[in-house]
């Protein structure tokens, strides 16, 4: 087990967005999606991402674990971890921003939130183990 205090931050990290992935999904479907601005499509448009979450929520976990335990497969599959993460940050990104689902008046504040933290855990990976 690593003594490394900044592995030990970036794992939890890592777990803090594993299963804040989880939550959202776990709210998301439990959601009417009935708000009339949003745009048409949305349901079927954000649905699918489900797969890829979690698969990277898996991977995060994995990795976190993998780190800690000093193995060094763990920072590779935290890249890819990163990787994802940058993806899907930008595609989210570029969906809120067409859609206009920045704006205040439809929940813009929490959308430009998961998208500054999904970006934000994809710099802290890709700095920390480049």
């Amino acid at each position: 087990m690593t003594d490394d205090a900044g592995i030990w931050i970036v794992a939890g990290l890592m777990l803090v967005t594993a299963v804040g992935i989880a939550g959202f999904w776990l709210t998301w479907f439990r959601s009417e999606h009935d708000e009339d601005w949003l745009p048409e499509g949305y349901v079927d448009h954000e649905a699918p991402f489900v797969f890829s979450d979690s698969v990277l929520a898996i991977l995060l976990v994995v990795a976190a674990v993998l780190l800690l335990l000093e193995e060094p497969i763990g920072e590779r599959l935290a890249l890819v971890a990163g990787g994802m993460l940058g993806f899907l940050g930008i595609l989210d990104a570029a969906y809120f921003w067409r859609t206009g689902l920045f704006a205040r008046d439809r929940d813009g504040i929490a959308n430009l939130g998961v998208v500054i933290g999904v970006l934000a855990m994809s710099v802290i990976l890709l700095v920390r183990f480049v």
